[in-house]
């Protein structure tokens, strides 16, 4: 036997259910089966092709209006853009777009550099949370900080931090707007760390490269004022594109305890969430939004996710296993009302109610 963790009233408990361990053996040899996992390069290319021309396209936009405040649409469109390249070093970490792992790293490495991201960071960061999707202290996505993502982090929190988290819920989305540039400073503080770092030379090199660079284009060729504003939309339109794709895949799930031990199938399964919507949203959210199938089978391309999820679906009903699908907006008015729960143990601690369920647990 092995335990499921559940999410009631903010407090995480468990309950026994039958093992699981063969399901994702049985789902994963029918996904090889259909060829799911085979490489796709002519959407990767296609995907390359629209972006290239898209930063094309903003180049000769940029040049066209020069000193014009209508510039802050060809900002805006390069965060949206930033944000796609940045879906495609996601992919590219998960080895999914090229033949093999060194090649795809190499690719990962040169798409973090476009959109001024640490690879390397991003990689350590982000296989730790695959590894334990929503476990605490264990996945590096709920860790507390800023925000805080579970009540007990909550309610240690002290002065300004404790007043900012108990209405951290309304203030998620106001807060992403900062995120691009929090993103950006995070991977230069892990490259200039004195931990072991690969490809730390190469990052730097073309990060600083990029920074200068773009800096340079923005300040020569517009007022400095127009030339903040350029900056601020784009780094805006980036964190919170970034954000909003991110944040809907497993906040307000289950959190699975410390000491909780739960098969594969059932931990990425119960922890994540799909968005519904179909190919518009496999293309707004660079395929985030089968989060699910995602976190089964991360080198599995994009193109393939939607029949992954048929199959896995089935699967779960076959199982009585739960499987969280709903619409975006839906998936956000979760998360506000998750973190604002979790903000009542910043605004009172003492008489925290999810607090006190988790003290009696």
């Amino acid at each position: 036997m092995t335990t499921s963790a559940t999410l009631e009233s903010g407090r995480v408990s468990t309950r026994p259910f039958p093992t699981l361990a063969k399901s994702f053996l049985e789902v994963s040899h029918t996904v090889r089966g259909e060829g799911l996992l085979a490489r796709t390069p002519w959407f990767y290319s296609f995907v390359a092709t629209g972006l290239i021309l898209g930063f094309i396209a903003c180049g000769v936009g940029f040049a066209l209006l020069r000193d014009s405040w209508f510039q802050l649409l060809i900002a805006a469109a390069l965060g949206v853009l930033f944000t796609q390249v940045a879906f495609l070093a996601h992919e590219s970490a998960h080895r999914t777009i090229l033949s093999t792992g060194p090649a795809n790293d190499r690719l990962s490495q040169v798409l973090g550099g476009v959109v001024g991201m640490s690879y390397s960071w991003w990689d350590s960061k982000h296989s730790r949370h695959h590894a334990n999707p929503n476990k605490v202290e264990k996945d590096p996505d709920i860790a507390p900080g800023v925000l805080s993502f579970v009540a007990d982090d909550a309610a240690k929190t002290t002065g300004f931090l404790r007043r900012f988290q108990s209405y951290q819920g309304w203030l998620f989305f106001p807060l992403l707007t900062l995120e691009g540039l929090n993103l950006h400073i995070q991977g230069f503080v892990h490259l200039f760390s004195r931990r072991k770092v690969r490809g730390r030379w190469l990052e730097l090199a073309m990060l600083c490269t990029r920074f200068p660079v773009y800096l340079f284009v923005l300040f020569y060729f517009l007022p400095a004022g127009l030339a903040f504003a350029f900056l601020g939309v784009q780094l805006a339109v980036f964190g919170v594109y970034m954000g909003a794709s991110f944040a809907p895949n497993h906040k307000g799930m289950p959190l699975i305890d410390r000491s909780t031990r739960m098969d594969f199938f059932s931990k990425q399964v119960r922890t994540s969430r799909n968005i519904r919507g179909g190919w518009w949203a496999t293309w707004l959210m660079g395929g985030l939004n089968y989060q699910i199938e995602h976190h089964l089978f991360p080198s599995m391309p994009r193109p393939h996710l939607a029949r992954a999820r048929q199959i896995v679906l089935e699967k779960c009903r076959e199982l009585d296993v739960p499987y969280t699908e709903t619409s975006l907006l839906q998936s956000y008015a979760i998360v506000i009302g998750y973190l604002n729960r979790v903000g009542l143990a910043a605004r009172d601690p003492f008489d925290c109610p999810i607090v006190a369920e988790l003290r009696r647990g």
